[in-house]
This record gives structure tokens, sequence and C-alpha cells, in this order.
């Protein structure tokens, strides 16, 4: 089995982005499962460029787009996607869509084509907070996952805390979530990156019932 995994550059003013690092961190192979890590530019033009020569490239049987979430502690699996960009703050090739559709004519929304309720059970199982997220932003996360859940390869979007190093601070998280949404009360103060890592590997290694 074949999975393909996706993480972000750094954008905005920050030099480091949790999810681009978490997946860089990924073993090559997790049980039978040869794992493909590459890391998407925060471009709304680019990032769907890349991850269509990727999906033309790799026969994949499954899809992990990561990215990061400033507002949130725990790990949010994305359960859809919204038809629209609305940048708060420019990408990285200094676009800065407002309220236009990511697919003109396309559906208002599409549905993760992995079953995320079964994602969300491993993660708990496995002693990992995760909760299901109906809302992933309007930034290129969200621009990513719109996109990755029309492939026919089977996706899922997953938001990670946006952890740094000692002594940094993230300096973005509206992208992901807005006014009161970004003061949600979390369960835990938040992850390690080595627990990032092992959350990811949990969600890898529970895919095979979904891709048989």
């Amino acid at each position: 089995m074949h999975l393909l995994v996706t993480g972000f550059e750094p954008f905005g003013n920050d030099q480091f982005n949790a999810s681009g690092e978490t997946v860089r961190l990924l073993p090559e192979h997790i049980n039978d499962h040869q794992v493909t890590m590459v890391i998407l530019p925060v471009s709304f033009q680019r990032s769907g460029e890349v991850l269509d020569a990727l999906l033309q490239e790799h026969q994949s049987d499954a899809l992990i787009c990561v990215g990061e979430a400033g507002g949130r502690a725990e790990i949010s699996l994305e359960v859809q996607g919204i038809n629209e960009d609305d940048a708060r703050i420019p990408d990285n090739d200094g676009a800065q869509p407002v309220k236009q559709p990511i697919v003109h004519g396309g559906e208002t929304c599409r549905r993760a084509t992995l079953d995320p309720e079964m994602i969300l059970k491993a993660l708990h199982q496995a002693g990992h907070g995760a909760y299901l997220s109906e809302d992933a932003g309007r930034f290129v996360c969200n621009h990513i996952a719109y996109l990755a859940y029309g492939q026919q390869v089977p996706a899922l979007f997953i938001h990670v805390p946006a952890l740094r190093p000692a002594g940094q601070k993230a300096t973005v998280g509206a992208e992901t979530d807005r006014g009161d949404a970004a003061l949600r009360v979390q369960s835990r103060t938040g992850y390690t990156f080595p627990e990032l890592v092992e959350a990811l590997t949990v969600v890898l290694e529970s895919l095979s019932d979904q891709t048989k």
C-alpha cells in the first residue's frame, strides 16, 4: 500500500510550520505501507498544481494532507472543504483572494473521502486528543482540503497544533479559526513533536481497513 502525506512550508512571518516538520519526521515505511512525504507550497495556485502532479506520479492508495492551526491545541480531522478562498493575509506568492471560489461551478462543499470517524476512534484508542472539525478556514489548508476531496484517491485533511521550538511563538492561527472559534477550550494543553509523529503514525496505520 502506498500512502501520500503532505505538509506545508512556513508562511506569514513565521519561519516554521508544524505540519511540514511533523511530516518530515515520519518513517518511510509503516507496517507494510510505503509512505511518501512531500511539503506543499503555501500558495493558492501552486499547492493544487503540486498535488495534482504528485497524484499523477504516485499510484497512491490514500492521501493524508496535514496543515497547522494556531488556535487549536488538539488534532482536528476536517470533515469537509468549502469552495471558497478568503485570505486574511497573503499567501507566499503574495496572492490574497477575497471570497473567491476554488472551482467555478463546483460543489459548495466536498466531504472527506476517508472515514474521519474511524480515524478519530483509532486516535482516541491510542490516547491522543483529537476531534472532528467542520471548518478548515478559508486559507490554503481549506483550499487543499477541497481539492483533495475531489480526487479519486481517498483523502483526509488533518490540522495539527502550531507547535514551535522552545522560545518561539506562532504568529499564525486566524487562517483556520476566526473570532470565538479560536478560543475553543481544549481538554489538553498541547502536543509535543514526538506525540504528533506518533499520532500521524496511528492515522496511517488505521488506513488499511479503509483502502482495501
